[in-house]
């Protein structure tokens, strides 16, 4: 199916980086279940909030530091290098995409990114170490160096708008594709879940790369469920 397709697009969900040992939100024993993320209002609302959601950040952050692309990243970006797929989307917020040697162009990223942090008034970024050592110091997270308005992790929180661009970019990558491969993710976080379906409904071939059901397997053309980086290892040779 890649080898006959003229453009293929990724789509990539949890799944992709438990592999590289960062945990899973729904996954029994989660340690998600303990360090939720906080939503948005609340966030907004409360200095009391900021602090534990930064709290909680870095307990996150500490658990998974030294993860690295998994053969699963390593095998899309080899996707991407060959031409056949012009970028990845992902519901991921680690970053592995980029670390695995794709552009910040190739990949767009539908809830964010955790490696850093942008200012909500100004929206300049910021380094986690800076603002940590600041957060570890004081106990109170440091305000923008430009502008002094609240940092936040360049996440989507709950409750938070999609990110206007990343939403748009998605949309006419999965509009133009006429494969669409999914890989890692369970398809049950909406709105981002909507796009392979999207691209089915345009003609597009599905293939589902996944440990467990999806609410799209009936639709797909081809479904796997094996570990992901046996099976994206062979773009790698």
């Amino acid at each position: 199916m890649i080898h006959d397709a003229r453009m293929v697009v990724g789509f990539t969900g949890a799944g992709i980086s438990t592999e590289s040992g960062i945990p899973d939100f729904r996954s029994p024993g989660s340690p998600w279940l303990s360090n939720k993320p906080i939503s948005f209002e609340l966030f907004l609302r409360s200095i009391e909030a900021r602090r534990e959601a930064w709290r909680r950040k870095f307990v996150m952050d500490d658990l998974y530091r030294g993860a690295r692309p998994s053969q699963g990243h390593l095998g899309m970006a080899a996707l991407v290098a060959s031409g056949r797929m012009p970028a990845v989307i992902t519901q991921n917020i680690d970053g592995l995409h980029q670390a695995s040697g794709l552009s910040d162009e190739q990949v767009i990223e539908l809830h964010g990114n955790g490696t850093f942090a942008r200012c909500l008034s100004c929206g300049r970024r910021h380094e986690l170490d800076w603002i940590r050592s600041r957060f570890e110091a004081s106990g109170d997270p440091p305000a923008c160096v430009q502008c002094g308005g609240v940092l936040k992790s360049a996440t989507i929180s709950f409750g938070q708008s999609m990110p206007e661009e990343a939403m748009r970019r998605a949309r006419t990558a999965m509009a133009r594709c006429d494969l669409c491969l999914v890989v890692g993710s369970s398809l049950v976080v909406y709105p981002a879940a909507a796009f392979p379906a999207f691209a089915k409904e345009n003609g597009a071939r599905l293939v589902i790369v996944n440990r467990e059901p999806t609410p799209l397997d009936d639709e797909a053309d081809l479904v796997i469920r094996a570990e992901i980086g046996p099976i994206l290892s062979v773009f790698l040779s």
